[in-house]
């Protein structure tokens, strides 16, 4: 069904309102990375090993919330509106950020992480605003734009939330709680709707809320089916950063809330560098393939550098090493767009943003309780605290081979650089990257 074109005001009116409310969201979530797990420090007694192995199990819960809940809230947003999903769901950010900024025993604050991934499923329901106003040959431009805005509430949301924290540790959880309310009461006043009454689903159906089916449909198409599954290991590598790297630099290096919170901010600023200015300048020079390659290959690099630095600012060094593994993005997201039909790049979308989410279930507590046994006295090899990017760094050196295999036959791409989305993949997403407890922002057309 063709897009209806709307008038440019209205049409760059919505696109602006949208952006400001993923920015909000993203500043909310963002401000309280730095701070979650020393929260689940004080709460457990303050020990780093059993804190670690809390931080993976509250990633976890929130991934599998994602995953249950993020197809249902599409189905829902395709029944009833965008906007309602949105309101509803930013309204329940709000009163669950407070709850857990008063939450005064593990348990409930574990309840809270599972609001929060319910809640933050919406994330999908942003992405099919932009499928509903957008015509098609600008709908990737579009995405970047979304792309941008998690961008910078990564980037603004652990610098603060570091400089928060420094103060007192549940208050970012208050500042979160506001920002979440106030996304809420902006989307009311102004976020108009963007699916029209005529163009909703005729009834809410549980076969559209599965999050299972759309996976299927890879598998009709055996270059997306490879790429998917570099996709797959490109998110559960980045779970070694979500579920370790606050704890792990504070064993490690010393740091604190603060400077974790400054850190995160500079990993954000060089991927949206990378994702804003370098993939459309080198997508024309290099290719797709060339670019989904050395994107991986400098992953690698950074991840090795991570688990290997004996010094913080050899850490330091790999950070903007790690961010242009981004370069990868782009290009694979398009390739996969190329080879299937117009009327199925939803459901291409859904199984991608599945597969994110299933990383998101097995990846943080694998990672953490691997950190958790390297720092113990049982630990197989000592002095390898960083064993958790190694081995996201072997993930990815297998993805790349799974990529120099999917993409050895395919064709130079001819669409131009502004038909290429620069949304980071999730979670991530850095979204997603380095976020215990962030929603990964979807591929291209996302649907967490």
């Amino acid at each position: 069904m063709s897009q209806p074109v709307a008038h440019a005001p209205r049409h760059h009116a919505a696109l602006a309102f949208i952006f400001v409310t993923v920015m909000l969201d993203m500043l909310a979530f963002g401000i309280i990375i730095p701070v979650l797990p020393h929260l689940i420090v004080d709460l457990i007694g303050g020990s780093i090993a059993k804190a670690a192995v809390w931080v993976g199990a509250f990633a976890t819960l929130f991934m599998v919330m994602q995953f249950v809940f993020s197809p249902v809230q599409g189905a829902l947003s395709d029944r009833y509106g965008r906007r309602t999903v949105i309101l509803i769901s930013s309204f329940g950010l709000g009163v669950d950020f407070i709850v857990m900024a008063l939450a005064p025993v593990l348990w409930l604050l574990f309840l809270g992480r599972a609001v929060s991934g319910i809640c933050a499923a919406s994330f999908s329901t942003a992405n099919a605003y932009i499928a509903d106003i957008v015509p098609k040959e600008k709908r990737a431009a579009a995405f970047g734009m979304l792309g941008a805005a998690f961008g910078i509430g990564f980037i603004v949301g652990p610098a603060l939330g570091g400089f928060l924290g420094h103060w007192h540790l549940r208050l970012p959880f208050w500042v979160a709680a506001g920002l979440s309310l106030l996304n809420f009461c902006y989307g009311y006043f102004v976020l108009p709707e963007s699916l029209p009454p005529e163009r909703r689903a005729p009834r809410f159906d549980w076969r559209h809320a599965n999050p299972f089916g759309a996976v299927v449909l890879l598998r009709r198409y055996p270059q997306v089916f490879a790429l998917a599954a570099v996709f797959f290991l490109i998110n559960l590598a980045q779970f070694s950063l979500n579920s370790t790297y606050v704890l792990y630099t504070d064993y490690r290096f010393g740091w604190g809330p603060q400077v974790v919170g400054y850190t995160l901010g500079l990993v954000g600023l060089c991927s949206g560098l990378v994702q804003a200015v370098l993939v459309r300048r080198l997508m024309p020079k290099l290719g797709e393939r060339r670019m989904i390659l050395i994107g991986l290959s400098l992953c690698v690099l950074g991840y090795l550098v991570f688990g290997l630095a004996s010094s913080a600012w050899l850490f330091l060094t790999a950070i903007p090493v790690f961010c242009l593994g981004g370069l990868a993005g782009p290009p694979a997201q398009s390739m996969m767009t190329h080879q299937v039909d117009p009327h199925e790049q939803g459901r291409l979308q859904g199984a991608l943003t599945s597969l994110a989410s299933l990383a998101g279930i097995f990846g943080p507590s694998m990672f953490a309780s691997l950190f958790a046994l390297f720092i113990s006295d049982h630990a197989p090899v000592h002095h390898l605290p960083g064993v958790a990017f190694v081995l996201a760094a072997l993930l990815l050196f297998a993805a790349t081979l799974v990529a120099i295999r999917a993409t050895r036959h395919a064709a130079p791409a001819s669409a131009s650089t502004d038909d290429i989305a620069v949304a980071p993949m999730a979670p991530a997403s850095l979204g997603d990257v380095l976020a215990a407890d962030l929603p990964s922002p979807d591929p291209v057309e996302p649907s967490r």
